[in-house]
């Protein structure tokens, strides 16, 4: 995992999105088909890592080192990462 630069204020945002991707990251290879891999949180939790990802101007290098990309697809309701060997889906789980 990557440090949060010591001259930005602590988030306890910011860093409650990291240990999600973390556990997304961890997970991934336990659901993973090929590269695909579809991860689901809860809507608290996605709104989170979506805001960190996309609304906070969080610094790069920040999150995980092993997120090489990220974005929005499926109208802006799937986040999607890029590792190394997997293309995850982040989707929010249905109650």
């Amino acid at each position: 995992m990557s440090e949060l630069d010591p001259d930005i204020p602590e988030n306890k945002h910011i860093k409650q999105a990291i240990n999600h991707l973390e556990r997304v990251l961890d997970y991934a290879p336990m659901v993973a088909e090929g590269r695909s891999a579809t991860v689901h949180l809860t809507p608290q939790d996605w709104k989170v890592v979506a805001d960190a990802l996309f609304n906070m101007d969080t610094p790069e290098g920040t999150f995980p080192d092993a997120i090489e990309d990220y974005g929005l697809a499926n109208e802006n309701r799937t986040i999607t990462l890029t590792t190394d060997e997997y293309d995850i889906d982040i989707e929010i789980v249905s109650s």
